[in-house]
């Protein structure tokens, strides 16, 4: 692992560049978008980005990294381990840990999304109970939506019974994440913008103030005449 001219060796070292970067005046702003600041240290995700880039691919540093229990470094340890050594122990490990939705997002389209067990996980959490769990399950449906260049549209269709059945969900970093999925994966191509626009037109009909929004906010988006140009260019 190379820092310019030097060698990162360990995670007490990449510990002390976060710290080094941290600006405690951004952490107000950070509660302010919904993510928890308990043990954060107000690190920008573009410094994460830059650390993880010079510190490269690490699965041992990765884990150190997440038994710290600082968010940046939570951060990092997404940016920085290899998808191919991740299990599905620790991606239920990790999970439950998740407590900010930023958090979340970053490790599902950063890694998890990457390994061989992001549709598993996918539909096996979108049961759980724990809200970020849960959210962590529609996060990698629309995380893989966008990376994952060689699923096939049969792996997403399976998903939007899913996506409908979750959209009665009220809590807020939920309902999000649902629509978040229906949307990338009706962004994906033609035939998948038509099976989600459908399913929205089926979750509309629900008797439910989320499905409702769910609904209204991806129809409008994968309707509009930049995503159809978008689709037919293709």
């Amino acid at each position: 692992m190379v820092d310019g001219g030097g060698e990162v060796a360990t995670a007490r070292e990449v510990l002390e560049q976060l710290n080094d970067l941290a600006d405690r005046g951004r952490l107000s702003g950070m509660s302010r978008y919904g993510i928890s600041t308990d043990r954060a240290l107000g690190v920008s995700i573009p410094e994460i980005r830059a650390l993880a880039r010079r510190v490269g691919r690490d699965h041992e540093l990765a884990a150190a990294l997440w038994d710290s229990e600082i968010h940046e470094a939570r951060l990092l340890a997404g940016m920085v381990d290899d998808p191919a050594l991740v299990n599905q122990d620790q991606m239920d490990a990790w999970a439950l840990e998740f407590d900010s939705w930023d958090l979340c997002d970053q490790v599902c389209g950063n890694l998890f999304d990457r390994t061989p067990y992001a549709f598993l996980k996918a539909v096996e959490w979108s049961w759980r109970e724990e809200e970020f769990v849960r959210r962590a399950a529609f996060a990698l449906m629309a995380t893989s939506a966008v990376h994952n260049e060689t699923a096939k549209d049969e792996e997403f269709e399976a998903l939007l019974p899913i996506i409908r059945g979750a959209a009665t969900d009220e809590r807020n970093y939920v309902k999000k994440a649902v629509n978040w999925a229906l949307r990338q994966i009706g962004k994906r191509n033609a035939n998948l913008n038509r099976k989600a626009i459908e399913t929205a037109r089926q979750i509309q009909k629900l008797d439910s103030r989320a499905g409702r929004w769910i609904a209204a906010d991806a129809l409008r988006e994968l309707t509009s005449e930049t995503v159809n140009k978008r689709l037919a260019s293709r």
